[in-house]
């Protein structure tokens, strides 16, 4: 375990492995690095692999004021930067995939292509998406929208990991946290589009690859295949997994893609 300081709070890190480019593994809101817990040791046995706790997530520091999506890529900054890493490829957990695109839009060419897991909402969202994150926002609401959530992220698996850490790990977060969460969601929508449309207006674009297991819905993976075929920077490929966190259920088939995509030559991908 490592740790930086970005700006007045300390982030922790996990360093594995060597070899560049080097996985930035980035948890979501209400997450921290033990979503990786599986997946980081396997993809550390092909390169450099850092897993990070966001600040006021896992064992980081907790500022004295609010923080929101900017405070987050600074802290993947600094983690950049402390570990000396010139070559970065993102792997991020759902909305973490904002800060994987703000970091390409910072690095440039040190970060030519993102790793994308489970971002359920890649296209235009519904409206009852909008309708769970404003439940996460209110004082009186905001416990049954979790768990409301919660009981869809876990389906009916059985996986005993997986179970703690979505009830246990992510349940420990309190009404300020998830309110923080959702307000900086759905700000990152209304600024930016949806992911798709966020990353095809990147000039030059980097090569994405989105791993997801849920929804099974087959329009989801079809819409972002017709996507792929317009755009040939973007691959999706789905994983074999009844959760919205398949790193806990096939971390071997998931760091096998990641490591395939991240070895891959970039000209076989390019626009």
């Amino acid at each position: 375990m490592a740790q930086v300081t970005s700006g007045d709070v300390s982030i922790v890190y996990d360093d594995l492995g060597q070899g560049e480019p080097a996985l930035l593994l980035l948890p979501g809101w209400c997450a921290n690095r033990t979503v990786f817990q599986s997946v980081a040791p396997l993809c550390g046995g092909h390169r450099r692999t850092l897993a990070l706790d966001w600040r006021g997530h896992g064992e980081s520091g907790s500022p004295a004021g609010d923080f929101g999506n900017d405070d987050l890529v600074e802290d993947a900054l600094n983690v950049i930067e402390a570990s000396g890493a010139q070559r970065i490829v993102p792997v991020a957990l759902s909305h973490a995939g904002w800060v994987a695109i703000e970091l390409h839009r910072r690095l440039g060419v040190r970060v030519e292509k993102l790793v994308l897991l489970d971002w359920i909402i890649m296209m235009q969202p519904p409206r009852e998406f909008f309708e769970a994150l404003d439940g996460m926002q209110s004082p009186q609401r905001w416990r049954e929208t979790v768990e409301r959530i919660s009981s869809v992220w876990l389906g009916d698996v059985d996986n005993p990991a997986l179970i703690r850490f979505v009830r246990e790990e992510m349940g420990s977060y309190g009404p300020e946290m998830w309110a923080r969460a959702a307000r900086e969601i759905s700000g990152a929508y209304a600024d930016m589009g949806t992911p798709l449309q966020s990353l095809a207006d990147l000039d030059p674009p980097p090569q994405v690859l989105h791993l997801y297991a849920q929804p099974e819905e087959p329009r989801y993976l079809a819409t972002q295949q017709s996507f792929a075929a317009k755009h040939s920077w973007f691959t999706v490929t789905r994983l074999s997994a009844r959760s919205h966190f398949p790193m806990f259920e096939v971390p071997e088939a998931m760091a096998a893609a990641i490591e395939q995509f991240v070895s891959e030559d970039a000209r076989h991908f390019s626009s």
